[in-house]
């Protein structure tokens, strides 16, 4: 692939140039096809986890390529890792409205806040550190919707 190809993975499309909030908003179109796609599909388990996967191995990949040649260890327009932490996030839970909404909020709160070892996995060298906080986040965000869910909410 082209470097030019990478860096449209790493940024999703571009999605990563906006500015303000990029990887808000990366996570919004994550859980904006997610809603989609549980409207058209009855188990969405599968399509996540495959989505997931690939965008994690794809994504780290990319992100690694992206810091080589930008020389930064962390570029604000790599947002990938938003998109794998968020699937991530939703592979936990049946994909509802309110799964879908709690699932954005928490996990853009333990990627913003980056509780440990969340800032300590971002110290990993190149694509790894930039992807590994967000599936810590994702991790983080999905366990608490598992226990919103345990304690007997409906969500």
């Amino acid at each position: 692939m082209t470097p030019r190809a990478q860096l449209w993975i790493a940024t999703v499309l571009g999605i990563g140039y906006l500015p303000i909030a990029p990887g808000t908003w990366a996570s919004l179109v994550v859980v904006t096809l997610a809603g989609f796609l549980s409207l058209l599909v009855k188990d969405t388990s599968t399509f996540l986890l495959l989505g997931f996967f690939g965008v994690t191995f794809l994504g780290t990949w990319a992100a690694n390529k992206v810091v080589s040649d930008l020389g930064d260890s962390d570029p604000s327009q790599v947002v990938i890792d938003e998109v794998a932490g968020q699937l991530l996030t939703l592979l936990f839970v049946p994909l509802t409205f309110w799964a879908l909404c709690l699932g954005f909020v928490f996990f853009r709160f333990f990627d913003i806040t980056k509780i440990p070892p969340v800032r300590q996995v971002e110290k990993l060298a190149g694509g790894y550190g930039i992807m590994m906080d967000d599936l810590v986040a994702g991790i983080y965000s999905g366990i608490v919707l598992v226990l919103i869910r345990w304690f007997g909410f409906s969500i």
